[in-house]
């Protein structure tokens, strides 16, 4: 990867039939390099391709149903190298509000910025969409906590043994908020 993803990277949305398309591949190659790096992102070590290929094929289907947004980030020779969701509260006391989730950077492509750039991208769309509140969990004394931070989200509290490591070890969680525009 380059040391310069800022201008060397482009992030764009992807459609539902996207997504799918790239279930099997680089989608499902960069969940597999964020659960085998020890990042806490709902599966467990070591993670099969044909589960993590399942579970993009779900996110596009919740795509093309308008529940979850997908970007990805493409590298050199368009390798994905990060991708980050939005999925929509759909209770009806809820249309303000969406959750961010699997904001996943490739192990080689961490630390320059990349991670920044698609949570941005995330946060512009659901402004545009008209949402004011996102809300994300983490884990505790992850590397993603200080992105989040340094990005403006305010820390809600934590949750102990919330969810397993990928090696199966119960860890607490983080749970972030950010007000996107006044109430």
């Amino acid at each position: 990867m380059s040391d310069d993803l800022r201008t060397d990277h482009r992030i764009e949305p992807l459609t539902a039939q996207q997504v799918h398309d790239r279930a099997a591949e680089g989608l499902a190659l960069l969940l597999r390099d964020a659960v085998d790096g020890g990042a806490s992102v709902g599966f467990l070590a070591p993670l099969e391709h044909a589960e993590a290929a399942a579970w993009w094929r779900e996110a596009a289907e919740q795509t093309a149903r308008g529940v979850r947004s997908v970007w990805a980030a493409y590298g050199p020779g368009d390798a994905v190298a990060g991708v980050i969701t939005l999925v929509r509260a759909t209770l009806p006391n809820q249309p303000h509000r969406g959750d961010v989730s699997k904001l996943l950077v490739h192990r080689d492509a961490r630390g320059r910025g990349l991670g920044f750039r698609l949570l941005a991208a995330a946060e512009e769309a659901a402004a545009a969409e008209g949402l004011s509140l996102l809300v994300l969990d983490t884990e505790t004394g992850s590397a993603a906590e200080g992105l989040y931070r340094r990005a403006g989200w305010t820390r809600a509290g934590t949750i102990p043994h919330y969810a397993l490591t990928p090696t199966g070890v119960p860890h607490p969680t983080t749970y972030y908020y950010k007000l996107l525009t006044a109430p």
